[in-house]
């Protein structure tokens, strides 16, 4: 079992936790009984029955680890683990809400995750969130989780379908809409973490646990391929966006990106080959293979992948630390892994800094 380090000159971070939040959860469904249950009954038909039982139980038997400081503290313990920077659970994205709505939801995460990280400053730091699928208020949510709440930045999903019309209007990641969020973010220095949480594909994946196994490594791909042919890194060099679950399919399998942007007008909108922009994301650590995690720091680079856990969910990894060290990276790459690239974007505990201002 591993230790705490006594090391805290460069803390062991994890960069992928997430918190659940049960108010926020009564607030939507209140407040919007009826896109609540839309919601809802989407997820139903994305993962299927024997899929929605198995996740039920799972939420149920892992609670304490979600919504207790203390078992949480003490997990982190038995890991390794320093410092937690604390996300809301994906399911608190909520999407579909109204303009009025998400905007409030929105600040009640970050509120919310303040005062859960206020109970252990020394331990934890935490992302809030912004409404996607309104892009003009991204800027005032992003604002008030990092300059209000002090928070180190937001988590957003992979894409959005809009109220209005969620059939036909989908918010991308290279939408020419969320300009003023990225430069906001990129000015505040601000952490962006993406984690997709649903998939386009729907039903075809409602089976085999796929829409978690499948859906999320290619919402990451489909995603972070929009902020690279878009332009948005090169407009945004300084921006500091971390993929979930080790990027997913994309940085791998980026030859065949690069022979599109070689050979399609359509697909030469960055600058440069999109293989050379893996130097400009992060990833987490979470990819639950030895071999994978090797291809990640060859592909990436060792100084842009950092350690996550995704605790406590199922799909995360209960010795997060034990699974980096049994890659068998270099003694400084894995240093560089388990937090010392964390220090280099500022990412610490919350006494380090408590809060932020323009």
């Amino acid at each position: 079992m591993s230790v705490r380090t006594t090391d805290m000159q460069t803390p062991t971070v994890d960069v992928h936790a997430h918190v659940l939040l049960p108010a926020l959860q009564q607030l939507v469904a209140e407040a919007d009984p009826e896109g609540f249950g839309a919601q809802q009954a989407l997820e139903v038909r994305r993962n299927g029955p024997e899929s929605m039982a198995a996740s039920g139980r799972m939420i149920k038997e892992r609670w304490p680890q979600l919504t207790d400081l203390d078992r949480r503290l003490a997990d982190m313990d038995a890991q390794g683990v320093d410092v937690q920077l604390v996300s809301p659970s994906p399911s608190h994205f909520y999407y579909f809400a109204g303009e009025e709505l998400a905007l409030q939801v929105a600040k009640a995460a970050n509120q919310a995750v303040r005062e859960f990280v206020d109970r252990a400053p020394e331990r934890l730091n935490g992302l809030g969130l912004v409404p996607l699928q309104h892009p003009a208020l991204m800027v005032e949510a992003l604002e008030h989780a990092v300059l209000e709440c002090g928070l180190l930045g937001v988590e957003i999903g992979s894409f959005a379908a809009t109220p209005e019309d969620p059939v036909r209007s989908t918010v991308e990641l290279s939408d020419p809409r969320l300009e003023p969020f990225w430069n906001r973010a990129e000015e505040l220095g601000a952490v962006v973490f993406l984690h997709p949480f649903g998939c386009s594909l729907d039903e075809r994946l409602d089976r085999f646990y796929l829409a978690n196994t499948v859906s999320q490594p290619a919402e990451n791909a489909v995603a972070l391929s929009h902020l690279i042919f878009s332009g948005v890194l090169d407009r945004h060099p300084d921006l500091k966006v971390l993929a979930a679950h080790g990027g997913g399919y994309l940085p791998t399998t980026l030859g065949r990106s690069d022979r599109a942007w070689k050979v399609r007008p359509e697909a030469h909108g960055c600058a440069a080959p999109p293989s050379s922009y893996l130097t400009k994301l992060y990833f987490d650590s979470l990819v639950h293979s030895a071999a994978e995690l090797r291809a990640l720091v060859a592909s990436a680079g060792p100084e842009q992948v950092l350690l996550g856990s995704d605790y406590p969910f199922d799909m995360g990894s209960d010795v997060p630390v034990d699974e980096v060290k049994a890659a068998g990276l270099s003694v400084g790459d894995e240093a560089q892994v388990l937090g010392g690239n964390a220090r280099t974007l500022g990412i610490t505990a919350a006494s380090v800094p408590a809060r932020r201002t323009a």
